[in-house]
């Protein structure tokens, strides 16, 4: 059998791998249809479009981020990294009200950690994500 078969070609390769820095492309769209009217629709192109862009913007904060923890000697970039990113980088406007939604996210699951059979007992699931959902967007 010739080892070729069996093998992607240097062409697919990069594709498999630039696929796999992107988000999904349903959940893109999933969120683009959220602020949208109900009967709006929305190409594939404007789909891929920002599913390009969010990938970027995303690796483009956490490079960010995790140059910092390198300097600080850590291997896990955390929510505080990301906001400290954002400020950084330019984005003042958005990393106060993220850093509000992170510090809300951590009572929220703290909560539920250190009280979960009290929401089980009161029929309510144990996760903090109907709690969060509530919480209006930090944009």
């Amino acid at each position: 059998m010739d080892d070729s078969t069996n093998r992607l070609t240097t062409g697919d390769d990069e594709i498999a791998n630039q696929q796999e820095r992107l988000l999904p492309i349903a959940n893109v769209g999933r969120i683009m249809k959220q602020i949208l009217p109900q009967n709006a629709k929305i190409s594939k192109e404007a789909k891929e479009t920002m599913q390009e862009c969010a990938s970027e913007f995303i690796s483009f904060v956490t490079g960010e981020a995790s140059d910092k923890c390198k300097k600080e000697r850590r291997k896990t970039v955390n929510g505080d990294d990301v906001c400290w990113a954002m400020g950084t980088l330019g984005f003042d406007d958005y990393a106060p009200p993220l850093k509000r939604y992170l510090d809300r996210y951590r009572e929220l699951e703290d909560d539920r950690l250190s009280n979960p059979q009290r929401n089980e007992e009161e029929g309510q699931p144990s996760s903090s994500a109907a709690e969060l959902s509530s919480i209006p967007k930090p944009f």
